[in-house]
């Protein structure tokens, strides 16, 4: 009935059932008449990024750090959030409180606040943390609002006790209920001198016959045995069965997956319990998890833009480059790259990204009934720059020439077709998979333009650029766009991002070096 109902005019539909009459009113196209209500005059007149929203909202993720000195907070938040020297002990030794903002020239979407623990027999921090945190629940704006904390223990050694009288006190206060519904997860570091020890304490003549994979299975089964008795059993006792806790290793290229762990668990707290602002922001912040960054992107969207993609109504009477812009930044914000010269956002960079979308739908297309291994192709992508960075600084010629004059499309007046839907679908998914091969090779390191030309002239070379526009098309051909209901399109467009999502775990298991992690030097 929605599909037939094009018209302004009105029209009923009746149904009799056993003596109950239902009658269906409906009037023009309920999808198009719903997406336009969204936008205001004001809105229509001028296209702004929904990620301006939300950063006035929300413009940086706050976040509380708690432990003793030595536990590794400080490398634990350079490697989480890809900065340098974001704690206090770092800024202003002896002088830093908790109030203290600490905000990072690489990273300025987080704010730090950094707490030294609950020392034995010491009050006065116990009741400084918990009236910070009661102060910033107080506060009526989400940018004031603290929106994670991190409680931090160094797993202990044999004999070692894991929680203070004050962490008990603390973590009480907690599960009564005096803290509010701020997400506070437990976070145990160095787990990789846990795992050191167990693989030393292992019976040589047990495992002298095992295979090095044998023996890695063995040490992680047992330092989850020592975890659930040294740290686990502890803390339920005095938090309760339900405090989230993580198990986090900043060294090593074996590790990088409990980082993101950790992200996630965060992320997902935030959302619950604080908004989809706050876990936005959760999101575009952290520094580990290129998944993460891809589902930023779809919450982001979904609230204006791309909810809307078959739909005129946001971008009615605008030109293609002007609707592609807003697409374009909300994307490129969310993965906050350290970019000061603004290269992402440049018009080149942007016309780069416009012809490759013709570039590709006019090369050889891929077979789409061939299965394409995309982890291992992009891994390849993923060497050929890491080897091309390292090597001499050749110049390189990106298969486009960008140039002022960009492909004549752009220019046209946005008018709802098939044709526009799928630019704008292939626009969306190349410049995300640019950007995600980029991250994944920046290290978290300013970005330069020989880095992002690499990233731009691997991608367009290789098998998957061409599959994922071969799996538009079929889409297309398959089901008529403009023919559903624009939620429809959307979940398609949804499924086929989330798809090509590949993490550092994919790099390092089909063989590539630490250089395809997330851990920087």
């Amino acid at each position: 009935m929605f599909r037939v109902c094009g018209a302004r005019e009105r029209q009923e539909y009746n149904k009799v059932y056993n003596n109950i009459k239902m009658v269906v009113e409906l009037s023009g196209n309920p999808t198009t008449e719903q997406t336009e209500q969204v936008f205001s005059s004001d809105e229509t007149r001028e296209l702004r990024p929904t990620t301006d929203e939300i950063f006035r909202k929300c413009p940086q993720f706050r976040i509380l750090v708690i432990g003793k000195t030595g536990v590794g907070k400080s490398s634990l938040i350079n490697h989480a959030f890809g900065v340098q020297n974001a704690t206090a002990s770092h800024a202003q030794p002896g002088e830093a409180t908790i109030d203290q903002e600490f905000i990072s020239p690489q990273n300025d979407r987080f704010i730090l606040h950094d707490s030294k623990g609950f020392e034995p027999g010491e009050k006065d921090n116990l009741n400084i943390v918990r009236d910070f945190i009661g102060r910033r629940k107080a506060m009526p704006d989400l940018k004031d609002q603290l929106h994670a904390v991190w409680l931090c223990f160094e797993i202990p050694r044999a004999g070692g006790r894991l929680l203070e009288t004050g962490v008990e006190q603390f973590l009480t206060s907690k599960r009564e209920g005096e803290l509010g519904e701020i997400p506070i997860v437990v976070v145990f570091t160095k787990y990789d001198a846990l795992l050191d020890r167990m693989e030393r304490t292992l019976d040589k003549s047990f495992t002298k016959d095992l295979s090095k994979e044998a023996v890695q299975e063995l040490t992680k089964k047992s330092a989850k045995d020592k975890l659930k008795e040294v740290c686990i059993t502890p803390l339920e006792k005095f938090a309760g069965s339900d405090m989230p806790h993580v198990t986090v290793s900043t060294k090593g290229t074996h590790h990088e997956e409990t980082l993101a762990n950790l992200i996630r668990t965060t992320e997902e707290l935030v959302c619950k319990h604080i908004g989809t602002d706050a876990s936005v922001m959760t999101s575009v912040a952290q520094r580990v998890d290129p998944g993460l960054k891809i589902k930023a992107s779809i919450e982001v969207g979904k609230r204006k833009y791309w909810k809307a993609l078959a739909s005129s109504a946001p971008f009615k009477n605008r030109s293609m480059w002007d609707c592609l812009h807003v697409l374009h930044t909300d994307i490129v914000n969310v993965w906050n790259f350290q970019d000061p010269d603004g290269h992402l956002c440049s018009p080149e960079f942007r016309t780069i990204m416009t012809k490759m979308v013709d570039e590709l739908d006019v090369g050889p297309t891929a077979d789409p009934n061939k299965n394409l291994a995309f982890g291992l192709s992009i891994v390849g992508t993923i060497a050929g720059i890491l080897s091309a960075l390292a090597g001499p600084a050749a110049p390189i010629v990106v298969p486009i020439v960008a140039s002022v004059v960009v492909a004549n499309w752009v220019y046209e007046v946005y008018q709802r077709s098939r044709s526009a839907l799928q630019r704008f679908m292939k626009y969306m998914i190349d410049l995300t998979l640019v950007l995600q091969t980029l991250y994944l090779v920046s290290e978290n390191q300013k970005l330069s333009r020989r880095a992002i030309k690499l990233a731009v002239k691997s991608y367009h070379g290789s098998p998957m650029s061409g599959t994922v526009h071969d799996r538009i098309q079929q889409y297309d051909k398959q089901s008529t766009f403009l023919e559903r209901a624009d939620r429809d399109s959307l979940d398609q467009f949804v499924k086929l991002l989330q798809s090509y999502n590949i993490s550092a775990e994919k790099c390092r298991s089909s063989g590539q070096t630490s250089h395809c992690g997330f851990i920087i030097g």
